[in-house]
């Protein structure tokens, strides 16, 4: 019996891994088959989307933690803050798909299926497995600073590769249609969420430490 808790958190996290190696391989699977362009700079394309980056980092998570590795990068996934981290990210993926990008596309069959399982199913999931089972110890207010580089580096990829090949993975950082500044602007927007999310995971790790 004392055993338990911990057999259904490494079921959890086998599930999650599952379910997001899944979503992220039928993804790549469905993108090369359908692509426009040259294999390459579809593999290319699929690894510049924020959501896919995100949905590989949460499968990265999950597998670590329910192998129970004693590696050096298990061991950094196995910090409150970098869970915390984690959850945010693929929290901003859910939130930002379903209130500004589900009306852009109506996907359809096995599309449909993964679409959903990208942007709902492992979201939901994996902020469900943070407040049940990640660790709330040591979060400080000063974690969400670094947790920005992230979505950063990712921006800055975003422009700089969109300057040369002229394609961009979201409409709202198509500099080509919406010009600089508006991209920025939007960009800020997005940054300022990540930021008050943070510190909302933050203070909400804070409190149910205390519990």
């Amino acid at each position: 019996m004392d055993n338990q808790p911990l057999k259904t958190k490494q079921l959890a996290e086998i599930i999650g891994a599952l379910v997001a190696w899944l979503a992220v391989l039928f993804q790549l699977y469905l993108i090369i088959i359908n692509r426009e362009v040259s294999l390459g700079e579809t593999i290319v394309r699929f690894v510049s989307f924020f959501t896919i980056l995100t949905n590989i980092l949460v499968a990265i998570c999950f597998t670590l933690l329910a192998i129970k590795s004693n590696s050096s990068l298990a061991n950094f996934f196995s910090k409150a803050q970098t869970q915390a981290a984690v959850a945010v990210y693929i929290f901003v993926v859910g939130l930002t798909y379903n209130i500004i990008l589900r009306g852009i596309w109506q996907p359809q069959g096995l599309q449909r299926l993964v679409d959903e399982s990208l942007h709902v199913v492992v979201p939901i999931y994996f902020v469900l497995y943070w407040f049940i089972f990640s660790p709330k110890n040591n979060l400080q207010w000063k974690n969400v600073f670094p947790w920005l580089i992230y979505p950063f580096l990712y921006l800055v990829y975003t422009l700089i590769r969109g300057s040369f090949v002229h394609y961009y993975p979201y409409p709202f950082v198509d500099v080509d249609k919406l010009g600089i500044n508006k991209v920025l602007l939007n960009s800020s927007v997005l940054f300022i969420l990540f930021f008050l999310l943070s510190l909302v995971f933050v203070w909400l790790g804070r409190m149910m430490n205390k519990s």
